[in-house]
């Protein structure tokens, strides 16, 4: 199992003490120093079963700059999803977290002690 997080983030934080309670065994990934590429971030959003709008954080500073609430220039669909992923690749603070990639092959976005018990039972 690996956890995508931002240290800075009491989610995150919740997260991996919950973890470290239930004696998991997990990675961490820093995705802010360690950027997912594009390919990464496709393969995450299979095992989520989500599209990259759906975890985008829309109110950081970054998405107000790309104004990605415009919903012509950023379509939310099959035509925009290479430009979202784009995205979320040059600028990770847009990503949610944290994520979870379970060990039987997917994910879930662990902002909730539910979610991330749900990643452990996997």
């Amino acid at each position: 199992m690996e956890i995508w997080i931002n240290p800075a983030c009491s989610k995150c934080r919740s997260a991996l003490t919950l973890l470290d309670a239930e004696g998991a065994d997990y990675t961490v990934r820093r995705y802010l120093d360690d950027v997912p590429a594009e390919d990464e971030i496709r393969a995450v959003l299979d095992r989520l079963g989500l599209e990259p709008w759906d975890i985008t954080r829309t109110q950081e500073q970054a998405a107000k700059d790309l104004d990605l609430k415009d919903a012509e220039a950023w379509p939310r669909d099959a035509s925009g999803r290479d430009r979202w992923i784009k995205a979320l690749s040059d600028h990770p603070e847009l990503i949610q977290r944290p994520i979870i990639t379970a060990d039987d092959g997917t994910a879930v976005v662990g902002r909730t002690e539910e979610a991330v018990r749900d990643a452990l039972s996997r």
